[in-house]
């Protein structure tokens, strides 16, 4: 799967052809601290008065590094396939073998970095229901009113909470449709694509 760059991350990449092979490994190590301690405009600054550019430059060339490294270690996109999308840049050979090889070298660390900062949401943990029906009252001797009392169990951060529900049959039935629709939708071609792209 060949990664596909925007223009603006073109023109932010681009600043990298007209440094050294030192510098972009520098920018390579600016990008993962990024990524595990967010932006220091100081590292910028000083990045910037070395190089005889603007901070802003270098920024963006950072930005873009890191935008390129988090999107093919999210991808897990294979040496041929970076390569690739590398390509059509217009780096010489040598940044590109450099690029490949800081890719190779910060991937697994780039996931572990990705993996910590995705929220943990709550997730099922049990369930627990009871069926109670009304058959008769004071003003209707013959009736049948049916409710579904569900008390779901959730964990999130290793603390469980529980929520209780309750609602009729008819409600019940039109929710668990919605959800097998939602289920088939899944197994869609489109879908599917969305998902694999969003892993």
């Amino acid at each position: 799967m060949l990664l596909v760059l925007a223009d603006e991350h073109r023109r932010h990449l681009s600043f990298l052809s007209a440094t050294t092979a030192a510098v972009v490994s520098e920018f390579c190590r600016i990008a993962v601290e990024f990524l595990k301690k967010g932006s220091n405009p100081k590292i910028y600054e000083g990045a910037a008065r070395k190089l005889s550019v603007s901070a802003e430059t270098v920024q963006h060339g950072v930005e873009g590094l890191m935008y390129l490294l988090t999107e093919s270690s999210k991808l897990m996109i294979s040496q041929v396939d970076f390569q690739d999308s590398v390509l059509v840049l217009g780096f010489p050979e040598e940044l590109n073998k450099l690029l490949l090889q800081l890719y190779l070298d910060n991937r697994q660390e780039i996931r572990s970095i990705l993996n910590e900062l995705t929220p943990d949401l709550p997730h099922y943990h049990n369930l627990e229901w009871r069926l109670d029906v009304q058959l008769a009252s004071r003003a209707l001797r013959q009736q049948i009113k049916p409710v579904l009392t569900l008390k779901l169990h959730l964990e999130q951060n290793g603390c469980a909470s529980a929520s209780v529900l309750q609602t009729d049959p008819a409600t019940l039935l039109h929710l668990i449709q919605e959800l097998e629709q939602a289920l088939g939708e899944m197994k869609s071609n489109h879908c599917r694509r969305i998902v694999r792209n969003i892993k």
